[in-house]
């Protein structure tokens, strides 16, 4: 696995909610402008190996929790949990691999700059399924980061609020993430600002899924509402994840949840009508378009963005 050294990234770091540069280390990290609410000594503490980079007085993170998290990770050993803690055979059932996210990854890495570009994952605690290819490439300097600390970030830090300068990263992958942040558009134009000229992007977002993370999910987007948030990059390529089939097994399985009132019973239900999968294929792509699971967008950073009409226009479903 390839990740950027964390001492190559540190003149990189700024603070969250200046973005002036940032002083310290190894213990912490301070703020360089005086003016600055974090500007005290040691306002972003080091904990084990990890930056903590949040702006806490305008998060949702819990201060505490998040330097308790941290404290507690093992840095060599990956977060893993619910369908990546089964067997290999149970966890293609449960947890098929994403070909869509592997395609994608492939057509981002072959537009990167040929020399040490920077790729940033946002939500990264764990790799992304079907984004592993990312973490192989060896001339790729991978950036993560998430709220809460892994072996396979270097800082934690709010999305909202990039802990970065503008125009310091070549792409940026945010898989499964959107859905999680109180304000996606927000978190999608820090993602514009971090991306130098042409930078690419390769997101992955839900459309009809059931609440996951608990109190900690909180939007769902259509294609069109997709396609609007991204609405300052080229397209390059963008539709359904996975389809109506595999949105019927997601409702199987809460359905099953709510009626017994076991999350294990609907996991099982999950694992026993996983054909339903296959259904996906069947179905063409004006109907899954207004009927998936989730969308992924590829795209390239732009200056101009859609119009109103043009997001109208801009629909691919099959009603008329």
């Amino acid at each position: 696995m390839v990740l950027a050294d964390v001492e190559a990234i540190e003149p990189l770091l700024v603070c969250p909610r200046c973005r002036a540069p940032l002083a310290g280390r190894p213990k912490g990290f301070n703020c360089t402008d005086p003016d600055c609410l974090y500007h005290a000594h040691l306002a972003f503490p080091v904990v084990g190996r990890w930056p903590v980079l949040v702006d806490f007085e305008r998060s949702v993170v819990d201060r505490d929790a998040a330097l308790a998290a941290a404290g507690g990770t093992d840095p060599a050993r990956p977060r893993r949990g619910g369908a990546d803690a089964l067997p290999a055979p149970l966890r293609r059932v449960f947890k098929p691999p994403n070909h869509v996210a592997a395609r994608n990854v492939e057509l981002l890495l072959r537009g990167l700059p040929g020399r040490a570009p920077r790729l940033l994952v946002v939500g990264g605690a764990t790799v992304g399924n079907g984004v592993d290819a990312v973490y192989r490439d060896p001339r790729v300097q991978v950036i993560g980061f998430d709220i809460v600390a892994s072996a396979v970030t270097q800082l934690v830090a709010d999305a909202h609020q990039i802990p970065l300068p503008p125009a310091s990263v070549d792409a940026v992958v945010v898989q499964a993430v959107l859905e999680h942040v109180l304000d996606p558009a927000r978190v999608v134009a820090e993602v514009h600002r971090v991306l130098k000229e042409d930078g690419l992007v390769y997101a992955e977002t839900p459309f009809l899924q059931q609440v996951h993370a608990g109190a900690h999910d909180f939007t769902r987007f259509t294609a069109s509402g997709h396609r609007y948030l991204f609405r300052r990059f080229q397209e390059l390529g963008a539709g359904p994840v996975a389809g109506p089939g595999t949105q019927l097994l997601w409702s199987a399985d809460h359905l099953v949840r709510g009626l017994t009132r076991s999350a294990l019973a609907g996991r099982a239900a999950r694992g026993l009508l996983f054909w339903l999968r296959g259904l996906d294929r069947l179905v063409p792509a004006s109907y899954a378009m207004d009927d998936a699971a989730a969308y992924y967008f590829l795209g390239r950073k732009r200056d101009d963005e859609m119009s109103a009409r043009e997001i109208v226009a801009y629909y691919r479903g099959a009603q008329v």
